[in-house]
């Protein structure tokens, strides 16, 4: 392997001096043009590239930005990611993935270790902690993008998913269908989405002067397992329940699975609508119905609002927010 070009090189091959050649690579003013290109031609033809580290120094920047997620397992993070990468290598930045596994203690650990590697910036989704440890934890990072969370603190932006509109709109869904007993699947206790989703389907059964049951609410992990465990418990013990609102697809896909491990038929003796529109949930059948969630954009546009932190935005670059779509399939038509 030959030996790496240095600034150095370039320099003597230039005939200019070390300070000259930093300020073309940074990009800074008082260098002539016909220097520069000539500078810029030297560092082309020898193929030198600028450390990260020296840069970082000089310009207090890492080019590093992070990303915070509660299940990279999860389709609908794994896009959102894809997202955001597209977004941050246009702009010259490279991406921490870490993943939480809805778990508080190791999100802390992981934004502690961000902090540590000195990022950027960095963009926080669906964050499990309460308010206070929340600001607490944010407060020491550089800035901070939060995806389906909201904190007031200055500085902090925000990507928001209207899932209060989600949750009626689902909910309205299946009372249009005919249905009056509609149970919710409701996900982690500590989902801030699920709880807007919860205030959602409340809104709506109020209005139509539906109380529901409190046995046709469940709480359950967002994963194929919890909605089946949550599914068999809820439709065991209400036989009476007709519809399903579920937390998120893969919740969805685990009533399926209940309701056919149960002998019952969707749609005909159960109908169940999901949220995020994920890839699986038109591949299983019967095809779900869905509420549909941008996740690429959601990325995309989360780093693209970050950058524009980092920039410096004062105003017009706190809060972003994506209304969802229904998407409607066979589970419940």
């Amino acid at each position: 392997m030959g030996r790496r070009v240095t600034m150095a090189d370039v320099a003597r091959e230039a005939n200019v001096s070390l300070m000259t050649v930093s300020r073309v690579v940074n990009r800074k003013e008082g260098i002539s043009e016909p220097t520069a290109q000539r500078v810029r031609e030297v560092i082309e033809r020898l193929g030198y590239r600028p450390s990260g580290i020296a840069r970082s120094l000089a310009t207090r920047r890492t080019g590093t930005l992070g990303l915070v997620v509660p299940d990279n397992a999860n389709s609908f993070f794994s896009v959102l990611a894809r997202g955001a990468e597209h977004v941050a290598y246009q702009e010259g930045y490279s991406i921490f993935l870490c993943n939480t596994e809805e778990e508080t203690d190791r999100e802390l650990a992981v934004l502690q270790s961000l902090e540590d590697k000195e990022v950027d910036g960095i963009i926080l989704c669906s964050s499990r902690l309460g308010k206070d440890e929340l600001r607490g934890a944010v407060a020491h990072l550089p800035f901070t993008v939060l995806v389906n969370r909201r904190l007031d603190d200055e500085g902090i932006g925000s990507v928001m998913i209207d899932d209060e509109h989600s949750g009626q709109t689902a909910t309205q869904h299946l009372l249009k269908a005919g249905h009056r007993a509609i149970g919710l699947l409701a996900g982690p206790l500590n989902s801030y989405s699920g709880q807007r989703r919860a205030r959602g389907y409340h809104t709506v059964m109020q209005a139509a002067n539906l109380e529901p049951d409190l046995g046709w609410i469940v709480n359950c992990p967002p994963k194929v397992e919890g909605g089946m465990q949550a599914a068999h418990k809820l439709l065991a013990t209400h036989p009476e329940v007709t519809a399903l609102v579920c937390y998120n697809d893969l919740v969805a896909v685990g009533a399926l699975k209940a309701c056919a491990q149960m002998g019952l038929s969707v749609p005909g003796d159960v109908a169940v609508v999901g949220h995020d529109d994920i890839e699986l949930a038109e591949l299983v059948t019967p095809a779900l119905t869905t509420c549909r969630v941008a996740r690429y954009e959601i990325g995309s546009q989360a780093v693209q609002l970050l950058l524009e932190h980092i920039s410096g935005c004062q105003t017009g670059c706190e809060e972003m927010v994506f209304r969802p779509e229904l998407i409607v399939r066979a589970s419940a038509p």
